[in-house]
């Protein structure tokens, strides 16, 4: 069941919102070589509960930290660790934030230093996708809208999009439906409305889409081990165009 938001309800998100983009433009000015992702991980931690916010994925299902921190072949849901990153490396941040009972969602690749014109430019594309897939997130669209955009641009970059993780719906619950595929053909699956709030967030791999899961049953890598990124906004379906919840631009 798809649950519609109030504006009130979506003003609530949005200020969780506010709160991520915070976090990830702060994230922005410590990620350099040398940093390790568990001290990215604690920092996030208690900045949130300084604020009187929460990681929403800390304890859900078990995961143990307040972020999810991918390098380099690592899709999704990476560990936090203690060995530090390396100049060149890639690293993508994904968190939810809850506050007052309200959640948002974001993800960030990040460059750790000076990285390969191979992996700037699989930054540059996934950036794209993303942003190219918010465009079609308009009242009277249909998922299959969003997910077309994403595929075709990223395929027309010698890409792969991973089929084996969607965005979603959010609101007080952090996996709400619908399911948002970053593939797809367009006039396909459920029409969009207003009060809809989604996730758009592409994982977009160097190689092949397909991949495997790490002994500790949660980090996803590439199966070829070739580099994945991912950008990820929460997004509210307005009758004025879609409305970036997590928008970092002050």
């Amino acid at each position: 069941m798809i649950i519609i938001k109030t504006q009130e309800e979506i003003l609530k998100m949005k200020k969780a919102g506010e709160i991520l983009a915070d976090v990830h433009r702060k994230l922005a000015t410590m990620i350099k070589p040398g940093i390790s992702t568990l001290e990215l991980d604690r920092f996030v931690d208690e900045y949130l509960l300084s604020i009187g916010a929460y990681p929403e994925q800390k304890g859900y299902r078990g995961f143990p930290y307040a972020i999810c921190a991918s390098v380099n072949d690592e899709i999704c849901h990476g560990f936090p660790r203690k060995e530090p990153l390396k100049e060149g490396d890639i690293v993508t941040i994904d968190m939810v934030v809850n506050y007052e009972g309200y959640l948002a969602d974001s993800a960030w690749s990040y460059p750790v230093g000076e990285i390969s014109e191979n992996a700037k430019n699989l930054l540059e594309v996934t950036k794209k996708a993303l942003y190219l897939g918010i465009e079609q997130a308009i009242v009277g669209n249909r998922l299959g809208d969003i997910g077309y955009a994403i595929q075709s641009f990223v395929e027309s970059n010698g890409y792969s999009v991973v089929r084996d993780f969607v965005g979603h719906g959010i609101g007080k619950e952090m996996h709400e439906d619908p399911q948002v595929p970053h593939y797809g053909k367009p006039n396909r699956g459920i029409r969009l409305t207003e009060g809809m709030v989604i996730t758009i967030e592409p994982m977009v791999n160097e190689g092949v889409y397909s991949m495997k899961i790490d002994d500790n049953e949660w980090t996803a890598r590439t199966l070829d081990g070739k580099l994945s990124a991912q950008y990820e906004h929460t997004i509210a379906i307005t009758k004025d165009g879609p409305m970036i919840l997590t928008n970092q631009d002050l």
